[in-house]
């Protein structure tokens, strides 16, 4: 009870004066009860309580009902914060993966060039004790806690390799870990001479990656850029900066904040000279390009400088900042709105009003404001941004969602790049029928089983028929229907779905050799939006 008198008497006396007289009062009112609450259920509750744990669910219940980007960030969830923030860790720079199968966690992905990868441990490595710990049973967040540690330390990592009977021990030494911002660039058509590069998030030193790599570009020929910002779900809104004056003269206005106080309005002009004003510049967004991410896509598109492809951004024009709280903990809080050169904020959901269950609510197209581009074209706000050029999503069956996130499938990647010494270069490797052969053949004699949504659906609106007394009308079509399901068995849906899985089957494998760097090149091979963008900048 303490620590919880102290922070509730910090706030009545330290923050109650500082307000408006009737606001502080409403402030102390309601803090006394909230204490005198917790007191009561601290002395007459039929459970012992934590101080910790209860005064926790209610920050976070009261922050959740704010908004999803301000949350409470206690002393023990630094690492997190600081991860998102830099996209820096200390640890041994691998992704992990539940395995079911043996209750454990396998390798999946050892990133290259980091301490697991240059120690000899590879994907498909079931993890069998850190520094004699066994790790049965331990959930993905316990195990990649105890890889992590301060850099410098060393550890024994003890792995089961498949297909050997000995467990293999690796020592590994920690280090400072900065995960990959911009997994590859290149040159992805000669011809038109059309640079790509792809940027995963706006981490610390983001933009000075992105210079390199353009300058590089540049030097191999490039006169027209793809810049992928597909997934990117945004970052520092320095970086974002940064980036945009790469393409438009310097003190170019990228984007306005404006919040409460006069700490949170600011100007973001573009710092430096530029390296290229005139280069066509084709930007690729998606769903799940938000925040910084639209922050470069809308300035580049309100200065007419770049041409958008894809689906709407996801729109989020809210911005945070850290503020410090006691016992060193830190508050992550949505302190302004910004505003991008046309004058508009794309701000889709409303997360002070919400629908019956709980959803925020979004503005109609038909009540968004339109606004101007530099050249006078017409934009809108409220809602995202909208690409100059709208791309469908090809639909994908779930069953590939079931499939790849399966034990069996990983197996089979495993077993597969244990056959095969090495493979041809990304964008040149595919499997073959008999490899999908035995990719059937795996997966239909284990115990892989997917959900089938259309037959769960059928039957609950069956169960609403019954209720409605229509079953006797509809049996007929009810067991057509069902029977029909039915026929479609695994063995069946592997191969009328093979064009959706295999490139992904084809992506797993070409990771375990090339790392993501490999897995990045090949989906370019087929990725229908980077050649959309590859037709259009050639016309530029």
């Amino acid at each position: 009870m303490k620590r919880l008198s102290f922070i509730i008497y910090y706030l009545l006396f330290i923050i109650t004066p500082s307000v408006h007289a009737q606001t502080g009062f409403d402030i102390s009112r309601n803090l006394e009860i909230f204490a005198d609450i917790y007191r009561q259920l601290d002395m007459f509750y039929v459970d012992t309580l934590s101080a910790d744990t209860a005064v926790r669910w209610a920050i976070d219940g009261m922050l959740a009902e704010i908004d999803p980007y301000t949350k409470f960030y206690p002393d023990e969830d630094q690492d997190e914060l600081k991860l998102m923030a830099t996209g820096r860790y200390a640890g041994i720079g691998a992704l992990i993966r539940a395995y079911k199968k043996e209750n454990r966690t396998v390798i999946e992905e050892p990133y290259e060039g980091c301490p697991a990868q240059e120690a000899g441990v590879r994907a498909g490595d079931v993890i069998m004790s850190i520094d004699g710990k066994d790790i049965k049973g331990w959930s993905t967040a316990q195990v990649s806690q105890n890889l992590r540690g301060e850099p410098g330390t060393t550890f024994e990592l003890r792995v089961m390799r498949p297909g050997e009977k000995k467990a293999r021990a690796f020592k590994i030494t920690r280090r400072q870990i900065q995960l990959p911002c911009l997994p590859w660039y290149g040159i992805v058509d000669s011809t038109a001479h059309v640079g790509y590069l792809y940027l995963t998030e706006f981490t610390d030193n983001c933009a000075l990656e992105v210079r390199h790599a353009i300058l590089d570009m540049k030097q191999q020929g490039m006169k027209r850029l793809i810049f992928d910002l597909r997934d990117n779900g945004g970052g520092s809104v320095s970086e974002a900066v940064e980036i945009v004056g790469m393409f438009v003269p310097r003190g170019s206005l990228v984007v306005s904040t404006k919040g409460k106080v006069p700490a949170t309005c600011h100007d973001y002009l573009t710092p430096a000279e530029p390296i290229d004003t005139v280069m066509p510049i084709a930007v690729l967004i998606n769903g799940n390009s938000a925040s910084a991410s639209e922050i470069v896509t809308g300035a580049l598109q309100d200065l007419d400088r770049a041409v958008i492809l894809g689906q709407r951004s996801y729109g989020k024009g809210l911005v945070q900042g850290i503020r410090e709280l006691p016992y060193r903990g830190q508050l992550k809080i949505t302190t302004a709105r910004y505003y991008i050169p046309s004058g508009r904020c794309i701000q889709a959901y409303d997360y002070r009003h919400r629908t019956a269950d709980g959803a925020a609510t979004t503005l109609p197209d038909s009540l968004t404001r339109e606004f101007r581009t530099r050249l006078g074209r017409p934009v809108r706000d409220g809602g995202g941004i909208l690409p100059d050029t709208v791309l469908a999503v090809d639909s994908l069956p779930t069953m590939v969602y079931d499939l790849t996130a399966s034990d069996v499938y990983f197996d089979f990647v495993t077993d597969y790049v244990t056959r095969h010494p090495e493979i041809a270069k990304p964008g040149l490797f595919h499997i073959t029928d008999a490899d999908y052969a035995d990719f059937e053949s795996a997966i239909t004699s284990s115990d892989f089983t997917y959900n089938g949504r259309t037959a769960a659906a059928l039957a609950q609106v069956r169960q609403l028929a019954r209720f409605e007394g229509r079953d006797a009308d509809t049996k007929a079509e009810f067991d057509a229907l069902e029977a029909k399901l039915k026929a479609n068995d695994l063995a069946t849906d592997l191969r009328r779905f093979r064009q959706h899985i295999q490139p992904y089957l084809e992506t797993e494998i070409i990771s375990r050799y090339y790392y993501q760097r490999g897995a990045l090149q090949h989906q370019l091979t087929t990725d229908k939006t980077v050649h959309k963008a590859i037709e259009t900048l050639s016309t530029k």
